[in-house]
């Protein structure tokens, strides 16, 4: 049986979604690998990175939640086993806890408060991520 592979509006949603998705996570993990670096350079530097990133990483984020959502529009969800609804509902929750702790990292200026919800907003992110990953396995 031959397979045909074509660039369609599912690659490209899919492509799109993986994009913000690398966008959010992935950036998350390189500006928290780099701030003990920029501390180096300067006390300000991570707060100047940091400020500079989130400009594109809510461009990913939201990039991830439109894709996903489309994504979502395009499964017939009575179809599919409990398994997929609770995966669907744990990756849910998860997006929404980490774009509301990135959301509260931004704008507190509480040294204790940055350090966790940076914590939550990068952890949720890698378990949104991987309840994705069971949804599609």
């Amino acid at each position: 049986m031959t397979e045909t592979v074509s660039l369609d509006l599912d690659a490209i949603r899919v492509f799109l979604h993986l994009l913000g998705v690398c966008g959010w996570v992935g950036g998350q993990f390189v500006m928290m690998a780099l701030v003990p670096v920029l501390r180096k350079v300067s006390p300000e530097a991570p707060r100047l990175a940091a400020a500079r990133f989130g400009r594109i990483a809510w461009s990913f984020f939201a990039l991830a939640v439109v894709t996903g959502v489309w994504s979502l529009a395009t499964v017939d969800l009575a179809g599919r086993a409990s398994g997929y609804h609770l995966a669907l509902l744990v990756k849910l929750l998860l997006v929404g806890a980490s774009g509301a702790a990135a959301a509260i990292h931004g704008s507190t200026s509480s040294v204790v408060v940055r350090a966790a919800t940076g914590a939550v907003a990068g952890l949720a992110a890698l378990g949104a991520l991987l309840a994705g990953s069971v949804m599609v396995a």
